[in-house]
């Protein structure tokens, strides 16, 4: 047991200096320029007050997922919406009241034309969407990916929603060579393509998620992206927290642009402001 202690303690001690080097190499030659949400000089909670009161409606689309669970609950603190409608496959069970007036629509993804009536009528809609090759296979990863956000996308387009929030990835490229990027690269431009009044896509770097894992290689993973982050955290990862309550303070600003790309210093910078 002390051999193994001290095993574990001399790993943990390699793997901090590792990441601290390794950390400060790419904060040398990563992008440091300012992002231009940075010095936003908007009072957040005044256009809090100001779109609370125009009693919009939202949907959510991937609310049981890690960002998604965190977006619903920013949106609950911040109640800038009259109504939140959950859009997934199946019913979700909530213990806080703050949950109780959600509107919960349980679809079949593999037959959203049936369900239209439940994009109809949302002002804005989020898309936190999403499984990876090793869960679903590159079929199944493809199916949810592209096929079930875009066809959600196009029935929201129908059913009056005007602003489109869609959570992707750092790296997204329809041109890309690899599958994953390769995918949110193709369905932010054809989504793109529907016409929105307004699109914002989210690129964010690792996502940094507070959880236990289960196995040695996501702890990890997770432990080194977290020292990782404290040397250059606009540049490489970010938290879950950081995105969600980007999407939501990014609701309220107009900007010039109909559809506009929020890298992960983007993110991260909006991440950072203080609302209700």
């Amino acid at each position: 047991m002390k051999l193994l202690c001290s095993t574990l303690g001399k790993a943990t001690w390699i793997l901090t200096v590792t990441v601290a080097i390794v950390a400060a190499v790419l904060h040398y030659f990563a992008d440091t320029s300012p992002s231009k949400y940075s010095s936003m000089a908007e009072d957040m909670k005044t256009l809090e007050e100001k779109f609370r009161g125009q009693n919009k409606s939202c949907f959510i689309l991937g609310a049981s997922g890690e960002t998604g669970k965190v977006l619903l609950q920013e949106l609950l603190e911040r109640n800038i919406f009259s109504k939140i409608t959950l859009i997934g496959r199946r019913q979700l069970s909530f213990e806080d009241k703050a949950y109780e007036n959600l509107i919960q629509e349980v679809v079949d993804f593999e037959k959203l034309d049936d369900y239209a009536a439940a994009f109809n009528g949302h002002d804005v809609g989020y898309c936190c969407l999403g499984t990876t090759r090793a869960k679903a296979g590159a079929d199944g990863f493809v199916r949810v990916d592209h096929d079930y956000v875009l066809k959600s996308a196009e029935l929201a387009k129908a059913g009056g929603c005007s602003q489109f929030h869609l959570e992707s990835s750092r790296g997204a490229d329809k041109k890309s060579s690899f599958l994953y990027l390769k995918v949110k690269g193709q369905v932010e431009a054809e989504i793109e393509e529907l016409g929105f009044d307004r699109l914002a896509i989210y690129r964010p770097g690792v996502l940094l998620v507070d959880r236990q894992e289960s196995r040695p290689g996501e702890w990890l993973a997770r432990k080194f992206f977290g020292a990782f982050s404290a040397v250059c955290s606009n540049s490489m990862s970010i938290s879950i927290q950081a995105v969600a309550k980007a999407m939501v303070s990014n609701t309220l600003l107009q900007p010039e642009q109909k559809a506009e790309i929020l890298e992960n210093k983007d993110i991260a910078s909006l991440g950072k402001v203080k609302g209700k």
